[in-house]
């Protein structure tokens, strides 16, 4: 090959390497995974890391920290205050906590013992309420495993949210 080819390939090799918005994207090694009942994977969410960040609860009852993230199509929901389109999808990461050990009367993420996830899915999930489809999967001992007890307690309890488009979380936007 002559040299203008070598020069030629370095560059397609160089520019189908980036994005075109020079982004870094960062795809998890999540366990190949399916909720029992409705098919839905984990790997579904294998790019949840690359979602913004809409939302943190607390619950008492469980002592668990959540960070609740949206993939763009949520987000872009999320940030304009319009319905959530079809694509979008809504990742919930559970994790214990514990006490800062160098600042005292704080709490910190400790270990994720959880991840759950919503999409929106008109042809799937048709059946379901808002046609919201749910996974979650729980991680025990270093594992990860499909929640078996299927969907219908998702189902139930984001039935509470109805008003809500079925979420529970409202965008916690910066001021």
């Amino acid at each position: 090959m002559n040299k203008a080819a070598y020069i030629f390939l370095a560059l397609i090799t160089l520019l189908t390497s980036c994005n075109s918005e020079g982004e870094y994207k960062f795809t998890s090694e999540v366990p190949d995974l399916t909720m029992p009942g409705n098919g839905l994977s984990f790997n579904e969410i294998k790019d949840y890391k690359d979602y913004k960040i809409i939302a943190t609860h607390f619950r008492n009852d469980k002592n668990e920290l959540r960070y609740i993230l949206a993939n763009e199509i949520a987000f872009k929901a999320f940030s304009r205050n319009t319905a959530f389109p079809v694509g979008s999808k809504i990742v919930k990461i559970g994790w214990n906590t514990q006490q800062m050990p160098n600042y005292g009367s704080a709490i910190e993420a400790k270990e994720v013992h959880r991840i759950e996830y919503m999409i929106k899915d008109s042809k799937s999930f048709s059946q379901n309420p808002g046609n919201w489809g749910y996974a979650r999967f729980v991680k025990k001992d270093g594992k990860y495993s499909s929640w078996n007890k299927k969907t219908l307690s998702c189902i139930s309890c984001h039935n509470l949210a109805k008003n809500n488009d079925y979420l529970f979380t409202r965008f916690q936007q910066l001021q």
